[in-house]
């Protein structure tokens, strides 16, 4: 089934492409607190637009995402933007902040502020090889990867059955201490990250047997990876929340990002220069002289040329489009072809008497004529 095509992210917000910072937030705003599941029981298309919502959202909110997306649009998204959130609970934790703790929708939207604060796990990065095809065309490509999720029998607390767990002594659960010191000045008091529970204000009586009272395990999965075309060598793609849960955070944890670091495979025949494909041909020099047609490889396969007689060595001919794509964007290179005469280093007698006749013929002088170019002119004009 033919795949709809994605609405456009301010359309969706119901705002204009000069619209502020304050404008978006304000927009999203008021369309997650109509589209809340809680105010749509059973209605998937409501959360489906929740989530769209929070798409857009995280495009818009950024600047240097927001840049991406007004000059390459939804591929943007693709090449390290915006995330599709399959869990309505990643929303909530994400973008809490949205609402402020003194909002009435504080506690529909994960806790408000606080929940915006929920640990987040560490980032995960894979290479990915792609070969020069790849490059050109785009890849779908399904990977396997081994990620810290939350442990189900502990439910990321650490503790036995998720229970076996009491308030932090040092700091009675609020995971900070108080420190009082008597100065010249009077009285000064700080606060720090409680030592004992690392802030969490918890301590674990009875260990998770199943995760060692981390609250996470590592599980494997396989995942689809789309790569645009035109990617380059070291590019990082992002994929919002594939990366690892943090340890002893429970459900209110946030997972961090999978980054994917793009690797080109180097081709044997094919060489790229930015957007353009190189290929040095090597032909005779009988050929060069009476021309031939000849079939050379490309991203797409094999394409016939024709090389005119009297071509100088040097000279570089263009396939038109048969380079790499610009990223996300229109436009593609195109595929050089340096011509170079191929010089044989053995002769047999009767090869080396018939060159030295041609030697002193008068059309294999190497003067050249008046108005031939030599190999800078070509270059030059070739590059104008």
């Amino acid at each position: 089934m033919a795949q709809s095509k994605k609405r456009d992210y301010y359309e969706i917000l119901g705002v204009g492409k000069n619209a502020t910072a304050d404008d978006i937030k304000k927009a999203y705003r008021k369309l997650a607190i109509k589209l809340h599941p809680d105010k749509n029981p059973d209605n998937k298309q409501a959360e489906e637009d929740f989530k769209e919502a929070a798409e857009a959202y995280e495009m818009l909110s950024d600047s240097d995402k927001r840049a991406r997306y007004d000059r390459y649009g939804h591929e943007a998204a693709q090449s390290g933007g915006a995330g599709h959130y399959q869990d309505i609970n990643d929303i909530f934790s994400r973008f809490g902040d949205v609402f402020g703790d003194d909002s009435p929708f504080g506690d529909m939207f994960g806790g408000g502020r606080r929940q915006s604060n929920a640990p987040r796990g560490t980032d995960l990065r894979i290479k990915l090889k792609l070969t020069l095809q790849e490059v050109a065309k785009g890849a779908d490509r399904k990977i396997k990867i081994k990620r810290l999720h939350v442990c189900d029998p502990c439910d990321g607390t650490g503790a036995k059955d998720g229970k076996a767990i009491e308030n932090c002594a040092t700091c009675k659960g609020a995971g900070q201490v108080r420190r009082v010191t008597n100065t010249m000045l009077g009285q000064m008091v700080s606060q720090s990250v409680c030592p004992t529970c690392s802030g969490s204000g918890k301590r674990i009586i009875n260990r998770c047997m199943a995760c060692n009272g981390d609250g996470v395990t590592s599980k494997e999965e396989t995942i689809d990876i789309k790569v645009p075309a035109g990617v380059t060598e070291g590019i990082q793609l992002s994929m919002s929340g594939r990366g690892n849960y943090p340890p002893r955070a429970g459900r209110r944890g946030r997972p961090a990002d999978l980054l994917i670091v793009i690797e080109e495979v180097e081709d044997e025949l094919l060489k790229r220069d930015g957007k353009n494909i190189l290929y040095a041909l090597n032909l005779s020099f009988p050929d060069l002289v009476l021309g031939t047609s000849v079939e050379v490889p490309t991203i797409d396969g094999l394409a016939r040329i024709t090389v005119e007689p009297g071509t100088q060595s040097g000279k570089v001919l263009r396939i038109k489009g048969k380079g790499i794509p610009e990223l996300n964007a229109y436009g593609r290179g195109d595929q050089l072809i340096h011509i170079h005469v191929w010089t044989p280093q053995e002769l047999t007698k009767e090869e080396r008497t018939i060159i030295e006749k041609l030697r002193t013929s008068p059309n294999f002088s190497n003067t050249p004529k008046k108005g031939d170019k030599n190999f800078f002119d070509r270059m030059k004009e070739f590059f104008q």
